[in-house]
């Protein structure tokens, strides 16, 4: 599309939306809140297990080392066939984000994605039993393709429920649970491995196990009974309410009306250039995402922590994260600025993996706070930017397939953060961190472009009532 296909797009606001009264801010405030209360607990935790369940094989790798009893030695996996099966789990994840966003327009969403829930939980479980490298990889692939609909599916939902300049902050409440999980898998990791043993089971089996059964029986069904359809299907919002909705949500209004997908409009998004753009940007934030996720603790060894400890010491990186995580989400909001807080974090970021690259390998507390800092910035980008592809679409189709893509791009970037941190590169790993730093630089460099394109578009539309885009 071109700059006046752009604007076209956006030409004039809803006619409804600008005749509607306007909105009580205290109103408003309380039931946003109230939205806050019912949504955000039970998203975050969906989350948290959701990435639990995906990254504890970075854990399960190196649990009870010190007595043989890893997951890759217990199941004679050689460290590339190691490497195969997260990769199969990425593969998976790539392929069903779109199908899987679509389908949860056409489904309830609650019930769509409390089914992915119990999906994911149960693949998780299974994991404990395999005792080879084709049960790892095949049960792997199954557990990308549940889960690769709950991240995207979540934002999708939000846009059903919250504004463009509200977004940001909501997405932090659940994505901040990556980081925490990130604290929580170290932790818990650690617990579980004095259970090796325990029942004849070695301490991953466990690890597998107990996540696994948690997720699917407690927090899967769980979501089918807590978790809120659309606003106006909402009994505990008033009648007052839900007209306000109808109000604040323009196009995302009474959404459970249209639940069939448009196909000139998913033709028009999938010729957009400027949203490939996002999907690139996106692409290079998950090469770091997948290879710290998975790699903290490996990382951490190269650093002199050994099994358990090391486990110990992945919990402040993913701790200060969340801090910093949940901060840039908000300052993004109250700015309505995505593309400037990207930047800055995708700089801060490529600069510590690049002073982690260069730093001597003896130097132990400067390169465990560099890593501490690069993981705050990996992850203080993925609100505005998870946020800011739904924040410039019109339809809801458009919010969906678009979300779903921008996650989905991520996979190819994940597929190399899963190879870039090599066993023969042990213990300073330090091709890994320049990549990393390559991806998350070209990353910010794009968002501060992207960025100053929608400015760009937005200066053509000053004296119009054209709605602007999100920059």
């Amino acid at each position: 599309m071109d700059d006046k296909n752009d604007v076209a797009m956006v030409e004039v606001l809803d006619t409804k939306a600008a005749l509607a009264p306007q909105i009580d801010p205290e109103l408003e405030k309380r039931m946003v809140r109230k939205i806050d209360l019912r949504l955000l607990p039970i998203t975050a935790l969906v989350y948290l297990l959701c990435y639990l369940d995906r990254s504890n094989i970075g854990n399960a790798k190196i649990l009870n080392s010190s007595t043989n009893d890893t997951m890759r030695e217990t199941n004679n996996m050689t460290n590339y066939q190691f490497t195969i099966a997260l990769m199969a789990f990425l593969i998976a994840y790539s392929i069903f984000e779109a199908p899987s966003n679509l389908a949860l327009k056409v489904i309830s969403p609650n019930k769509w994605i409390g089914i992915l829930v119990i999906a994911f939980g149960a693949l998780c479980a299974g994991i404990a039993g395999t005792h080879n490298f084709a049960g790892v990889t095949a049960l792997r692939f199954l557990l990308g393709a549940a889960e690769a609909g709950s991240f995207p599916g979540l934002i999708f939902y939000f846009s059903l429920w919250y504004k463009q300049e509200e977004r940001a902050t909501r997405i932090a409440a659940f994505l901040c649970s990556a980081t925490l999980a990130g604290a929580f898998g170290g932790a818990l990791a650690y617990g579980v491995g004095h259970m090796n043993g325990v029942g004849g089971l070695e301490g991953w089996r466990w690890l597998f196990l107990l996540e696994g059964s948690i997720t699917a029986v407690v927090v899967g069904v769980g979501v089918f009974f807590w978790l809120p359809s659309y606003p106006e299907h909402a009994s505990w919002l008033t009648t007052e309410e839900k007209e306000m909705q109808k109000i604040r949500l323009g196009v995302n209004a009474n959404a459970s009306e249209d639940k069939k997908l448009n196909w000139p409009e998913i033709k028009d998004c999938l010729t957009t250039w400027r949203l490939y753009v996002h999907y690139i940007i996106y692409m290079g934030v998950g090469v770091a995402v997948a290879s710290l996720s998975l790699f903290s603790p490996t990382i951490v060894a190269g650093l002199g922590y050994k099994d358990l400890q090391a486990q110990l010491f992945t919990v402040p990186p993913y701790a200060v994260a969340y801090v910093v995580t949940f901060g840039a989400a908000m300052l993004s909001d109250r700015f309505k600025s995505r593309g400037l807080i990207a930047s800055i974090s995708c700089l801060i970021a490529g600069i510590a993996f690049i002073v982690q690259a260069a730093l001597p390998g003896t130097a132990y507390k400067a390169r465990y706070a560099m890593l501490i800092i690069a993981t705050s910035g990996v992850f203080g980008g993925l609100p505005p930017l998870c946020a800011w592809v739904g924040d410039n679409v019109r339809t809801t189709t458009a919010g969906s397939l678009s979300t779903a893509l921008n996650i989905a791009f991520s996979g190819p970037g994940q597929i190399i953060g899963v190879w870039i941190y090599r066993t023969q590169d042990m213990p300073f790993y330090r091709l890994g961190h320049a990549i990393n730093a390559a991806f998350i630089l070209m990353s910010g460099t794009l968002s501060f472009c992207l960025m100053m394109y929608y400015r760009g578009l937005n200066k053509k539309m000053v004296g119009t009532n054209e709605q602007r885009w999100m920059a």
